[in-house]
C-alpha cells in the first residue's frame, strides 16, 4: 500500500522560506516519479514540481520557478520541497504524489506565508 506522509508546513512571513518533507512507503521509491502539488483556499489543485523517476530531470511551475527546489534522499525514502523566497500566493496545503498529477498522494501538510 503507498503511504505518503507530508511535513514541515507552518506559518511563515513573505521572503521566508521551508522546507517540505514527504516520507514515503509501500512502493519503490528509488525508481518513482514524484511530485508536489498544492491546493490554495478555494481553488483547484495547482500542480508544483515533478521529479524524474531517475532522480535527474527537474519540472516546475511558472510560479514558484527559480523559489523552489525538489529533490529525494533514497536512502530515507523521502521527498523534499525547498521553498524560498515565499509569497502570499504560496499559501495552500501542498501534497506530494506518487508520479504526476492525479496519482496517490498524503494528507498534506499548510503552508501559511503571512506577515
Amino acid at each position: 500500500e503507498v503511504q505518503l506522509v507530508e511535513s514541515g508546513g507552518g506559518l511563515v512571513r513573505p521572503g521566508g522560506s521551508l522546507r517540505l518533507s514527504c516520507a514515503a512507503s509501500g512502493f519503490t521509491f528509488s525508481t518513482s516519479t514524484m511530485s508536489w502539488v498544492r491546493q490554495a483556499p478555494g481553488k483547484g489543485l495547482e500542480w508544483v514540481s515533478t521529479l524524474s523517476s531517475d532522480g535527474v530531470i527537474t519540472n516546475y511551475a511558472d510560479s514558484v520557478k527559480g523559489r523552489f527546489t525538489i529533490s529525494r534522499d533514497t536512502a530515507k525514502n523521502t521527498l523534499y520541497l525547498q521553498m524560498n523566497s515565499l509569497k502570499s500566493q504560496d499559501t495552500a496545503v501542498y501534497y506530494c504524489v506518487k508520479g504526476v498529477v492525479g496519482g496517490p498522494r498524503g494528507q498534506g501538510t499548510q503552508v501559511t506565508v503571512s506577515s
